[in-house]
């Protein structure tokens, strides 16, 4: 991730951004516990991943918590999310958020909620064009 990282600096270098980002990278390796909360004063791009192969990857902003922590763990949690991406795929799962834990990493991307948002959607459109995550852009 540190190497992507650094390559999405040299986009935001072409992009003519000049302010300082810190993104602070936590990996949660399988199987792992979901966050409990998105930590305060912060948005985050997650991603999730199975083997070698990225599942889902998306952002949320400082009020979307919930998001963040447990919406994709839930089918029903709302319209977009990796547990119905899943089940969309017939791939018959008692219990999908279960199934997300014990089997994908988790990465998130933690930015201070200061950060440009124009920067927040660009790493996330950069993660999807590099990592062709299975349930993005269908």
């Amino acid at each position: 991730m540190e190497k992507i990282l650094e390559d999405f600096k040299k986009v935001l270098d072409l992009a003519g951004v000049r302010e300082h980002i810190t993104i602070d990278i936590e990996i949660l390796p399988a199987p792992h516990k979901s966050p409990s909360a998105l930590p305060s004063g912060k948005k985050a791009i997650y991603l999730f991943k199975l083997g070698d192969e990225y599942l889902k990857i998306g952002k949320v902003g400082s009020k979307s918590s919930a998001r963040y922590a447990s919406h994709h763990y839930n089918p029903k949690s709302s319209g977009s999310n990796l547990a119905s991406s899943l089940l969309l795929d017939d791939i018959g799962m008692q219990n999908v958020g279960e199934w997300i834990r014990e089997n994908t990493t988790r990465i998130n991307l933690l930015v201070d909620d200061d950060t440009d948002p124009h920067v927040v959607s660009l790493l996330e459109s950069f993660l999807h064009c590099r990592l062709r995550p299975r349930y993005e852009g269908r």
